[in-house]
């Protein structure tokens, strides 16, 4: 993987880069949108491809139990058994495992857990980790972490940092695939001085790209936007920065001014599946009876499918006739709402004029 940088805003950290993989080029700020289980749900890998994305991220916590690595290995990796010829950057499952509570473990070694389709133990470490991920073939693999919940104390958020930098030098020891990229993660919760030592810990190492992890688990978003502001300009500025699992519109452009990357959140499609959609200005949540003669677009400056042919008197009869339709047509939108969103921002900064974009967007987002 290679990471080149085109261009940074003057009146902030925003910047325009480049990656490349062995499966493509990708344009950052990128987002990325979510194939959990080897798909984004409702679409098919030609319509993401459509809708302008460039990379997505697949799950290797959700992969790993069904339907295994090993099978997907033996039918030509991730990218031929999904039929997605992009890059793809696959999680660790650290962050699914941390969500399970109750059913998991994590001790020095790794963690035992049980699997949420049918209870089975499993283990799962920093070694093992890398391996079933070299198995998918993507073409970015994250360390494995510790994620904490909020609230956690200090003393909690240390240790988790601690075991976090040990476990990302056992991964990186045991990387072994050349085309495959390996990104090390900066924990350290709520607290802007541990993240610091997070970045100075992981940076030592070496890795690829750097992500930050362990932030929107239920913070306020003051601290969210604290601990990003005081972490992302640490991170080596020769490397593609990833803010994981944060996904408002908004968020992706704070995180953008403040030098982030790539991002990645179920919000687009997840919304869409719950009928919530996302315009320039208001959001519109389409099951509401204000919409049931509305010949409208969802949003008339979108060039999606969606917009371009139908109202939302029609999406609403779809939504609320519990139509499959409804799914499709709704993520077709949000997702095209989110891509298109990061080609406005790369055309800002393109044009040295982020910052502008920025004041503008977020007075329209509370208009």
């Amino acid at each position: 993987m290679e990471f080149t940088r085109v261009a940074k805003d003057t009146g902030c950290q925003a910047r325009l880069g480049k990656i490349k993989t062995p499966h493509g080029e990708v344009s950052t700020p990128v987002f990325m949108p979510v194939g959990t289980q080897a798909a984004v749900k409702a679409l098919t890998p030609e319509q993401v491809r459509g809708l302008g994305a460039e990379i997505i991220l697949c799950n290797t916590y959700h992969l790993y139990l069904r339907p295994g690595h090993r099978l997907i290995a033996d039918l030509g990796g991730l990218h031929r058994f999904m039929n997605w010829q992009g890059p793809i950057l696959t999680d660790s499952g650290g962050f699914q495992i941390y969500s399970l509570g109750a059913l998991r473990k994590i001790t020095e070694e790794g963690t035992t857990f049980q699997s949420h389709i049918d209870g089975s133990r499993h283990f799962l470490c920093p070694e093992s980790a890398v391996e079933i991920q070299e198995a998918f073939g993507s073409d970015i693999m994250m360390c494995l972490d510790e994620c904490i919940a909020y609230p956690a104390t200090r003393e909690e958020a240390e240790k988790a940092l601690g075991r976090t930098a040990r476990w990302a030098l056992r991964c990186r020891n045991s990387h072994r695939s050349e085309r495959q990229a390996l990104f090390g993660i900066i924990q350290g919760g709520v607290y802007p001085d541990l993240r610091r030592r997070g970045v100075e810990e992981i940076a030592a190492i070496g890795f690829d790209g750097y992500a930050i992890g362990g932030l929107s688990v239920g913070e306020p978003k003051e601290l969210l936007l604290e601990n990003l502001a005081a972490t992302a300009p640490l991170l080596p500025e020769d490397r593609p920065r990833y803010l994981m699992g944060v996904g408002t519109p908004e968020d992706l452009v704070e995180g953008v001014y403040h030098g982030i990357d790539m991002f990645d959140c179920v919000m687009p499609t997840r919304s869409a599946r719950n009928g919530l959609l996302f315009t320039n200005g208001e959001k519109v949540v389409i099951k509401n009876a204000r919409y049931r003669e509305d010949g409208s677009p969802i949003d008339s400056t979108c060039d999606c499918y969606t917009c371009q042919n139908y109202s939302r008197a029609y999406l609403r009869h779809l939504y609320v006739a519990g139509e499959i339709l409804a799914m499709v047509l709704n993520t077709i939108h949000n997702l095209r709402y989110y891509l298109r969103l990061m080609e406005r921002i790369r055309e800002a900064i393109r044009g040295d004029r982020f910052r502008d974009f920025r004041d503008g967007f977020m007075r329209e987002r509370t208009v």
